[in-house]
């Protein structure tokens, strides 16, 4: 993956409009599908949008002028979108000329708590991982997903959130195993689950401190890796909540850092 166009510090009294000037070396423009993170403000009418894209990963771009109400950006780029974009290099931030919706996500998403927040908490996994794992385009897919699911309401949202988490987690090389174990590869089930160790593990290996989830919620995580959406939406409120909490503690052992935007999630 492309290194991250860091938005970089601005002290007071730099000019920032400097930091946008395309370089004669890289004055080229681009096209790339995206999906939009996050936004914030930039000087008196302008945005950072940071965007994951198909082809280049995650981007940090300037909107010149998105705030003000006539921006020919419209809502295009706001959080959850999902546009087809034409951005020009820049010497630290890559510049939005164009933007067109391909998939608008935001109302559907912003019009129900718990989408939002699960959308939310996905944003912010994505702009982590996507720092640190180099399959961007993988990523980017598995975003775009799980905001097309929300907007249309396909499935409980904190189901949609923690099928999105361990499916990016195997994505950036952490794959999980909820049936075998781990760390010997025993067949399974195994009722013992360790994130250090990556999932089940067998009685042999079982380290102290390991959780001991039931059955049904390691049959929900397995589900919710595999896509297996029959069995993951016929699921009981208990195995979920328990699935959650493994889910949450495996991101942040590999992540090496908490999701704060998790606690916000609706729960059954």
């Amino acid at each position: 993956m492309p290194p991250i166009r860091a938005a970089g510090g601005f002290r007071g009294g730099d000019r920032w409009d400097n930091n946008l000037v395309p370089s004669s070396s890289a004055s080229r423009t681009y096209r790339t599908h995206g999906v939009v993170l996050r936004t914030y403000k930039l000087g008196e009418a302008d945005r950072i949008i940071v965007l994951l894209t198909r082809d280049h990963g995650q981007v940090r771009a300037v909107a010149k002028g998105v705030r003000r109400t006539s921006s020919r950006f419209g809502s295009r780029l706001e959080p959850f979108m999902a546009v087809d974009l034409l951005l020009a290099h820049g010497r630290n931030l890559d510049i939005v000329t164009q933007a067109e919706t391909r998939g608008s996500h935001g109302y559907g998403i912003a019009s129900d708590y718990g989408r939002y927040t699960a959308a939310t908490a996905i944003a912010e996994t994505a702009e982590r991982l996507t720092d640190i794992s180099e399959a961007g385009s993988a990523q980017y897919a598995l975003v775009a997903g799980a905001f097309s699911a929300l907007s249309r309401d396909l499935h409980p949202a904190e189901l949609i959130l923690d099928s999105y988490l361990l499916r990016a987690l195997a994505t950036a090389g952490w794959a999980p195993s909820f049936t075998d174990c781990a760390r010997c590869g025993a067949p399974g089930p195994h009722s013992a689950f360790s994130a250090p160790l990556g999932g089940a593990v067998c009685p042999a290996c079982r380290p102290p401190g390991s959780a001991s989830p039931s059955a049904a919620a390691m049959e929900l995580l397995a589900a919710l890796l595999t896509g297996d959406w029959a069995t993951a939406d016929s699921s009981g409120n208990g195995a979920r909540r328990e699935s959650a909490g493994l889910v949450a503690a495996y991101l942040q052992w590999h992540l090496e850092r908490s999701v704060p935007s998790l606690k916000h999630v609706e729960r059954v």
